[in-house]
């Protein structure tokens, strides 16, 4: 299987695209240690340095990356699809 999700924690509700990924594709995802995190089908074409869903995400839920929250789902979120400003909001401002 190719891998290429990049994953802070295996808890994370994020990872990283670390390839330019296709809708359909079936990917991989690791984390920096290099544990397995599972596989999962790519819902929407994610963009190299993007974020994916690694699981359905409800509207208004605190989305975790590094182990921490950095921003809340502005819309429910689909896992395996695209997470960026379209539907996440930083809770910094």
């Amino acid at each position: 299987m190719k891998f290429g999700i990049l994953m802070h924690e295996a808890q994370d509700d994020v990872g990283v695209a670390v390839i330019d990924l296709k809708a359909g594709d079936e990917i991989g995802a690791a984390t920096l240690e290099g544990q397995q995190v599972g596989s999962m089908v790519v819902v929407q074409d994610i963009p190299l340095g993007h974020k994916v869903a690694m699981r359905d995400l409800p509207q208004d839920k605190h989305i975790i990356e590094y182990g921490r929250a950095i921003g809340r789902a502005t819309q429910p979120i689909g896992r395996g699809d695209h997470v960026h400003t379209h539907n996440l909001r930083t809770l910094r401002w």
